[in-house]
């Protein structure tokens, strides 16, 4: 785990930041029952999005608000499936990306609805999933995006389960997005991105990374995804 101050980069302390409020945004999402059998996927990202609005003055995001439930679960990011209720025995996953104060937070989290023992497994195998591959970021210095995304892909297999993305994770900054020019490929956790992550940007700045895991399981119908900071916190 990298332990950088303020003072070592400015950025890194408003990137904490931001996931705090996010973590904070989450819990509270929770605590209002915000995502109930029969609320729409849509109908739920509005409620999140009106509650990030009076919680935390949030007025936009950096990324399209994701909220999916059931067969949903199984899609990627890039996806828009049609709207779906939630069932009463169902598995949900959110990955929002508001910004607050210009800076971005992007954190993913997994609701089971229900009891169904497999959807619970399911929930309690992504942050073990996440921890492995931080861990394996931790222990290997110059690893490069699409080794650990095969590590992802070697922990979630253990697991039981299918990594269900085609990343494992990306740059992450102040808003707008950082761009790096050239091949964009570098920007994420790949097959291809090939450079170190431990690197600086153009201007010289610390590199900030999200590791996401989405674990699908094709047979049963159902995913889940858990996402934050991999090099901060």
């Amino acid at each position: 785990m990298t332990d950088l101050t303020e003072d070592d980069d400015p950025r890194a302390a408003k990137l904490l930041d931001a996931q705090a409020k996010a973590v904070e945004l989450f819990a509270a999402v929770e605590r209002r029952g915000l995502l109930a059998p029969g609320v729409t996927e849509v109908q739920a990202s509005d409620a999140i999005r009106d509650l990030a609005a009076r919680l935390f003055g949030v007025s936009r995001h950096w990324h399209k608000r994701i909220v999916r439930a059931g067969p949903n679960t199984l899609l990627p990011y890039a996806e828009n499936p049609p709207d779906r209720p939630i069932g009463t025995d169902d598995i949900v996953f959110c990955d929002l990306g508001p910004i607050f104060e210009e800076w971005e937070a992007d954190l993913g989290r997994t609701y089971v609805v229900g009891d169904d023992p497999v959807k619970k497994r399911l929930l309690d195998a992504l942050p073990q999933v996440w921890n492995g591959g931080r861990e394996f970021f931790e222990t290997h210095p110059d690893v490069t995006g699409e080794q650990l995304f095969a590590q992802l892909t070697l922990l979630a297999e253990q697991a039981g389960w299918e990594f269900g993305g085609p990343i494992g994770g990306h740059l992450i900054g102040q808003f707008p997005h950082d761009r790096i020019p050239g091949n964009k490929i570098e920007l994420y956790v790949t097959p291809g991105s090939d450079k170190p992550m431990r690197r600086t940007d153009q201007a010289g700045r610390p590199c900030h990374w999200i590791l996401e895991v989405h674990l699908v399981d094709r047979d049963r119908q159902i995913g889940g995804f858990h996402e934050e900071l991999l090099d901060l916190g």
